[in-house]
């Protein structure tokens, strides 16, 4: 069973992140997050790694662009038992990741204020955040996927017990990680159509 030792946290709703991140640092996790989340955890006093030292690249485009990075999705997508993955992870500096924490930007909550422009809604639309909490399902055999506040005790629990997750806890997280990121797209497509159809 492999330990949990490298997370990635990067949350729009901030619901309960200090307190999960405490429990994580607790047991020797070490925290890599992104500006808003990483600012946050930081004012708790809590070590945080910044994802631009992981990635030696700058948030650049308004924070477009920060995750959609190799050290990122190499550490997340990497199949831990696979002698090729593990070496072109040696070759290429990856380390991995075991754990991502991560929740949208707000666009249904966005869409649902009165007079929000086309632009504002596209500005809401999160490209980095399915696309982690994606390949982090995608991986659920080695890496834990988290997409709902509501699951940080029971997954910090079975870190502070066992040093990891279960196999079925795994598969859990990623079907609602894959459910939540297929009810934001289809809450986008539904707001696309609207606007074509004016």
């Amino acid at each position: 069973m492999m330990k949990i030792k490298r997370a990635l946290l990067s949350v729009s709703d901030k619901t309960g992140i200090v307190a999960f991140a405490k429990k994580l640092q607790a047991t020797g996790v070490e925290i890599v997050s992104t500006g808003g989340t990483m600012r946050t955890i930081q004012d708790a006093g809590i070590p945080v790694l910044y994802v631009s030292d992981v990635t030696g690249f700058p948030e650049i485009m308004d924070g477009r662009v920060k995750t959609l990075n190799p050290y990122i999705h190499g550490g997340i997508l990497a199949v831990r038992d696979n002698p090729e993955h593990v070496q072109q992870m040696k070759e290429h500096k990856i380390t991995p990741i075991d754990l991502v924490v991560c929740n949208l930007y707000p666009f249904r909550e966005t869409i649902a204020k009165e007079n929000v422009t086309l632009s504002e809604a596209i500005e809401n639309i999160d490209i980095g955040g399915p696309a982690m909490i994606r390949a982090a399902a995608k991986n659920f055999r080695y890496v834990t996927v988290v997409t709902n506040p509501s699951r940080y005790d029971e997954v910090a629990d079975a870190i502070l017990k066992d040093g990891t997750t279960s196999g079925m806890m795994r598969m859990e997280l990623a079907q609602e990680a894959f459910q939540h990121t297929a009810e934001y797209d289809d809450c986008i497509q539904k707001y696309l159509k609207e606007q074509i159809s004016k």
